[in-house]
């Protein structure tokens, strides 16, 4: 993709009064992706191009959700140093650094989001007795960024908030990182295992045609690799299930983190379990079951997809649905049309609209039930239990 004759077109574009450097559109990627990987549906492509920027080997540089758009989108690519193939295991200690080292970066681009600024507190609290040696390492990093030039400064900036992306996703986003290219090789190679502690590169450390020598070494077989990885990928959700099935009961840190917010529970298969319990009692359940088949849904093998999207519309949304859910008007609108064409993202507008109701509405009546509250104290009353009966030895 960055070979300098046959890869896509990178390029510097002017916006209003700045240049934007080092991007290319969306539809350059869907089209090399036609040409060059001989895929012939133009949906298929978007598909893969999607994976790809969802495991950040690409990504938005105005938007933070990790897909990919068959239009005039300006992307970039990542640099090598944070592929996810790397092997990188990234601590909440090294996201404290980052957030740490944004807010002293008062640019207007750099400011923190809502959910960065939650997580920079929370991380503040856990981290107290060491706030002052974060600080430090975070005060040394921008240290070094404000001597870099200003166009490398950019492009540095972007990828590396690009690598929180990934690992620290927006939320309402998949983390791809629970199930990973890392984690597949350490079972496939046991003993080429590296723990690598994440640093960010040096001054001098790589340079934009350092990046481009050693992407071209390794683009060859990582797309062969990156294919595969995906097939695997389609059955994660099974995969998943019958870890459940192996642990049905989730210990007290497990249950305490789906009080950190909704993300946190639709992310942990016990959690989605309780929560669709919870739901079920309040007679509301289809929300989060119309969530998980469109989840389910972009997994699908492409010729699945237009039967499966009949079956979800008329479970959830056609007229005396069995399971209806309940819409806005402009997402129905959309999503009635988007039906007459179906595809992996058919439902997009309705998943988001239902996303955003189970946060403000039934997210926050779980956390103050009985029954998160229960699973929580019980978790508790079984520590304190083995604290004493180790105790009384």
């Amino acid at each position: 993709m960055q070979d300098d004759k046959n890869g896509i077109p990178i390029r510097t574009v002017k916006s209003f009064l700045s240049k934007i450097p080092s991007v290319f559109s969306g539809s350059d990627i869907v089209q090399w992706m036609i040409k060059n990987l001989n895929v012939e549906d133009q949906v298929e492509a978007l598909h893969l191009g999607t994976l790809m920027a969802a495991h950040g080997y690409f990504f938005p540089i105005s938007d933070h959700v990790l897909t990919l758009k068959d239009d005039g989108t300006f992307y970039r690519f990542q640099t090598p140093y944070f592929w996810p193939s790397n092997c990188w295991e990234p601590e909440n200690t090294d996201y404290a650094v980052y957030l740490c080292k944004r807010t002293m970066q008062n640019k207007a681009r750099l400011e923190l989001a809502d959910y960065e600024a939650e997580s920079l507190a929370r991380l503040q609290r856990a981290f107290a007795r060491k706030w002052e040696f974060i600080f430090m390492q975070a005060e040394a990093q921008a240290k070094v960024d404000k001597k870099r030039d200003k166009i490398e400064r950019k492009i540095l900036d972007s990828q590396e908030r690009a690598f929180w992306d990934v690992h620290r996703p927006v939320p309402g986003c998949v983390n791809t990182t629970e199930v990973d290219i890392k984690k597949s090789s350490r079972m496939k190679n046991p003993h080429k295992t590296r723990k690598v502690h994440f640093s960010l590169p040096s001054p001098d450390g790589l340079s934009s045609s350092q990046s481009v020598s050693l992407t071209l070494y390794a683009n060859t077989c990582l797309l062969c690799f990156q294919i595969t990885f995906w097939q695997v990928q389609l059955d994660r959700h099974r995969l998943k299930m019958s870890k459940v099935a192996e642990s049905k009961e989730p210990g007290q840190q497990r249950v305490k983190r789906w009080a950190f917010g909704i993300d946190e529970v639709l992310k942990d298969p016990i959690g989605r379990e309780q929560f669709l319990k919870f739901l079920e009692s309040e007679f509301s359940s289809e929300n989060l079951r119309f969530w998980l088949a469109v989840q389910e849904l972009k997994k699908r093998p492409i010729r699945e997809v237009p039967s499966r999207v009949q079956e979800i519309w008329q479970e959830f949304l056609a007229s005396g649905a069995p399971s209806a859910i309940n819409v806005d008007s402009k997402s129905y609108a959309k999503t009635t049309q988007n039906v007459k064409d179906p595809g992996r993202y058919a439902f997009e507008d309705a998943q988001e609209h239902i996303y955003k109701l189970m946060k403000s509405d039934s997210y926050s009546r779980f956390i103050r039930s009985s029954a998160y509250q229960e699973l929580l104290q019980a978790k508790k009353k079984v520590k304190r239990h083995s604290l004493t009966h180790h105790g009384s030895y």
